[in-house]
């Protein structure tokens, strides 16, 4: 289920969102202006666009393990300090003790081996540097899956062991956050809610970007027989909430975390 081919497919997904919690993300940081920023799991660039354009970042990394997203991210941001690397989490093609930032968004619960990860992330990262990441809040305020998850679960019980709500719930907390960060030795661990509007101008707005296959309930979506997926459709269109004008307001919450690397730390760091 966890697809990710085709980066322009993703944009009308989740991407759109996913800019509105990065501008919001990188302002909280705190990096200086100028920074050498690696953003671990670059997808189409959302991340790393906020942080050159918000927070002044001198050179971004985007490290991204799909063709197709890296692509689209080095098309995007080609007029912007920003490179994009194909490696992922778990072995970051970054040099050690070499970055201001370490960030990531959407990534931490798609990876195989977190510890691992964040054993990465702090590698790359110069003593004092953030080391932060977002991932939405599946179970709860990311209303768009979760009324997807939701209709799909009402109409067919196994849905609920793709439901990313279901298989994120030891993360996808301000509380799980916290303690994967503090669990990997960072220091000053801070974890917040961002909260953004997602408006759809009508039922289709919502509804296409799950037939595009990219991500997990997208896939799930395009599992179904024909049959199915309509009658998925029409529960979706019943029971979201459509103004007069036909538009859909809802909201997408995810969970931030931010720590730092501690100070005088050797480059070599255990998962």
């Amino acid at each position: 289920m966890d697809r990710w081919v085709e980066g322009d497919l993703y944009e009308p997904y989740v991407g759109r969102w996913s800019r509105l919690v990065a501008e919001r993300f990188v302002d909280r940081l705190g990096v200086p202006e100028g920074a050498t920023w690696v953003d671990v799991g670059a997808g189409t660039g959302a991340l790393a666009e906020a942080a050159i354009r918000r927070a002044g970042a001198g050179h971004v990394i985007g490290v991204e393990p799909s063709d197709g997203f890296l692509r689209v991210a080095r098309d995007r941001l080609r007029h912007l300090p920003f490179e994009g690397r194909p490696g992922d989490a778990g072995t970051l093609p970054v040099e050690t003790s070499s970055s201001d930032a370490v960030v990531s968004g959407l990534v931490l619960n798609f990876v195989p081996d977190r510890a691992e990860a964040l054993a990465e992330a702090r590698r790359v990262a110069r003593p004092g540097a953030v080391v932060a990441a977002y991932v939405w809040d599946y179970a709860g305020e990311m209303q768009m899956m979760r009324a997807f998850w939701d209709a799909a679960v009402a109409l067919d019980a196994d849905a609920r062991d793709a439901d990313e709500g279901v298989r994120f719930a030891d993360l996808a907390t301000a509380e799980g956050m916290a303690t994967a960060f503090a669990s990997a030795g960072l220091e000053a661990v801070d974890a917040w809610a961002i909260d953004v509007p997602t408006v759809f101008q009508d039922f289709d707005d919502y509804w296409t970007p799950f037939l595009t296959g990219q991500a997990p309930a997208p896939s799930y979506c395009m599992s179904l027989a024909e049959d199915r997926r309509s009658a998925l459709r029409e529960r979706l269109r019943a029971t979201l909430p459509a103004e007069a004008d036909g538009s859909i307001r809802l909201v997408a919450r995810a969970w931030a975390v931010r720590g730092r690397e501690p100070a005088g730390t050797t480059a070599e760091v255990s998962p």
